[in-house]
């Protein structure tokens, strides 16, 4: 019985030894999205405030686990009385739902440096799933000896779904505002000094 708990302990131990911790850099991040305006052209904006945290075994990142917030008052489009709206009840309602969240359920390798990243993503109290398309951008030492790594995540989303409904249609019958919104993160990770096995 000892010798076979001996073998089991053996086997699982160094799994933990090699899990390691890292945490979004928001100075070297961003997160990013474009909407349709009018039908002919496109407004961009970003959240200037967000966290993230990711913890992972594989070398390949493919059992990473992550959760990631974003503050969405800190919507910015370079135009307050815009940013104002979209913090108001007719879009994020603000003031009731301050953070949209991402937990990640799985993240599967497709192609060199391509993975597909699905997760649970919760935009004004109302969570649906939701597939990234990522790119694992490398690894490297800053001349400070901390480890790094860079990926940049993208996806489309229909606002819709998560009741950002306000709208106008243009004189053509196309809407002020398109239903998708596209996302782009570009995040980089610092690993933490006490993460296991580093």
């Amino acid at each position: 019985m000892k010798r076979m708990l001996a073998l089991l302990l053996a086997a699982v131990l160094p799994l933990f030894a090699q899990q390691s911790s890292w945490k979004v850099d928001q100075s070297h991040s961003n997160v990013l999205f474009t909407v349709d305006h009018l039908v002919i052209s496109e407004v961009t904006g970003y959240f200037k405030v967000f966290d993230g945290t990711v913890t992972v075994s594989k070398p390949d990142w493919s059992d990473a686990k992550i959760e990631f917030t974003v503050d969405v008052n800190s919507i910015n489009t370079d135009n307050e009385k815009r940013d104002s709206h979209l913090r108001s009840e007719d879009f994020f309602d603000a003031p009731r739902y301050p953070k949209a969240t991402f937990t990640a359920t799985g993240m599967k390798k497709v192609g060199t440096n391509k993975y597909k990243l699905t997760g649970d993503l919760t935009i004004r109290g109302v969570t649906k799933k939701v597939t990234w398309d990522v790119t694992f951008k490398g690894q490297t030492k800053d001349p400070w000896g901390n480890t790094r790594a860079g990926f940049v995540a993208e996806t489309t989303i229909n606002r819709f779904d998560y009741g950002l409904k306000w709208n106008n249609l243009t004189e053509t019958g196309g809407l002020v505002v398109g239903k998708d919104v596209r996302v782009r993160i570009n995040i980089e990770l610092i690993k933490s000094s006490s993460s296991s096995g580093s």
